[in-house]
């Protein structure tokens, strides 16, 4: 694998690292501006609005752009941002720097899982969309628990700065290890990628990422409660839990990404299927504390095995327009992000207990299993048709290539019509 994808991975890991720190800075944040913690949980959701409205945009608008010269102009956008909310003297300062801060996201995931499957064989391709999200889980790992403490101990502000860091070392690194080049050559501008981007294989493959990612943050976003509440875990003990998460979520990409340059559906189905299992289980398996690590584990490995076959399965069906289809599965993640919240959020506020965000996770991941069968079906028929047209093109051919003849009884031979 090429150098230049450990130069993703690390703007992928000041990526991840500023996206879910905040989670764990809002007390510290509301605090220090005098502000409700309800009121500082908004900086969250500024930073996914951020990142919702900037993949598609700022993909589109650099269509014809170097793609090197993209991934670190986003990069410089993605510094800028933190490093405002760094020095950001109030929350309205502090709310507008999370929003620039997450415009660049989608966008240097979505250009750089491009640049990553230019670099290698065909055969290797999910495998390097893998190695860039490599950076995103190893973040939840290493990055998020360090930035936390950091963030603690030294201050909220010396969190940002410390991400700041990260992000001018990534620039440093995408202008010495990613080539060169001269634009996408791809598209005929924005009306061009809009266009690419308007098929409906490329929806129902955003729609899948909608609808699985929705499962994994159904449950996710209200882990803590279910592992205090129902599993029995003291408050202190969450942190290592959600780190063995983030293990289990960079296993499950690695896996990902191997499994799909073998079968990209039949990856992202077994995916699919082992995340509504895990989650459909969770009710059981939180009644002990040992079962409850087997399924914050699991849970990371089912959920992110599906992450690389989305991503390359969106790319290829916009194949015009890969940068833009790509950046906008990233817009699709996050909005599943609030939208799984928001349903685990009305099972749990229905008083169907602590697992029940789970289970309504489990019926996402049915409905995305769903959504990747009518995608099938689609791709399916399409082919067929394909294969149709090509068949009866052929037979056209052979036709107007076969002489005219006429039979002569009389002569016992056959003679060519003039």
């Amino acid at each position: 694998m090429p150098l230049a994808l450990l130069a993703l991975a690390v703007g992928a890991f000041g990526i991840g690292t500023t996206e879910f720190v905040m989670m764990g800075l809002l007390p510290n944040v509301a605090d220090d501006l005098h502000i409700s913690i309800p009121s500082a949980g908004h900086l969250v959701s500024a930073y996914a609005l951020g990142v919702v409205i900037g993949a598609p945009l700022l993909a589109a608008l650099t269509a014809r752009m170097s793609r090197r010269r993209v991934l670190v102009a986003l990069m410089v956008l993605f510094v800028a941002g933190n490093a405002v909310s760094a020095a950001a003297p109030d929350y309205h300062l502090l709310m507008a720097a999370r929003f620039v801060s997450g415009l660049p996201h989608g966008a240097f995931f979505g250009v750089g899982a491009v640049v990553a499957t230019s670099l290698v064989a065909p055969e290797r391709k999910a495998r390097s969309v893998s190695l860039v999200f490599l950076g995103l889980t190893v973040a939840n790992v290493i990055g998020v628990p360090i930035a936390t403490l950091m963030g603690q101990q030294l201050g909220w502000r010396a969190t940002f700065l410390a991400v700041s860091a990260i992000g001018l070392a990534a620039i440093t690194a995408l202008l010495l290890l990613v080539p060169a080049d001269h634009g996408h050559g791809e598209t005929g501008g924005l009306r061009g990628e809009l266009k690419a981007l308007g098929s409906l294989p490329v929806w129902l493959s955003l729609g899948t990422t909608v609808a699985g990612f929705g499962a994994l943050f159904a449950a996710y976003s209200y882990v803590t409660p279910m592992l205090t509440g129902a599993a029995g875990f003291a408050e202190a003990s969450v942190t290592l839990l959600l780190a063995l998460f983030g293990v289990g979520a960079t296993a499950g990409n690695l896996l990902g990404g191997r499994l799909a340059d073998r079968s990209l559906r039949g990856t992202l189905f077994g995916g699919l299927v082992s995340l509504g299992v895990v989650l459909a289980l969770f009710p059981v398996l939180m009644r002990a504390e040992w079962s409850a690590v087997v399924a914050v584990v699991l849970l990371g490995t089912a959920a992110f095995i599906t992450g690389s076959p989305l991503q390359l399965m969106v790319m290829e069906k916009a194949s015009a327009a890969p940068s833009l289809a790509s950046s906008a599965n990233q817009a699709a993640f996050n909005l599943a992000n609030a939208g799984g919240a928001w349903i685990g959020g009305l099972a749990l506020a229905a008083g169907f207990g602590l697992t029940s965000p789970a289970v309504a996770g489990a019926a996402l991941a049915v409905l995305g299993i769903g959504v990747a069968g009518v995608a099938y079906g689609v791709d399916l028929r399409r082919s067929q048709a394909v294969v149709a047209s090509a068949t009866t093109g052929r037979g056209l051919l052979v036709a107007s290539h076969v002489p005219d003849v006429v039979s002569a009884p009389d002569a016992g031979q056959t003679t060519r019509r003039r």
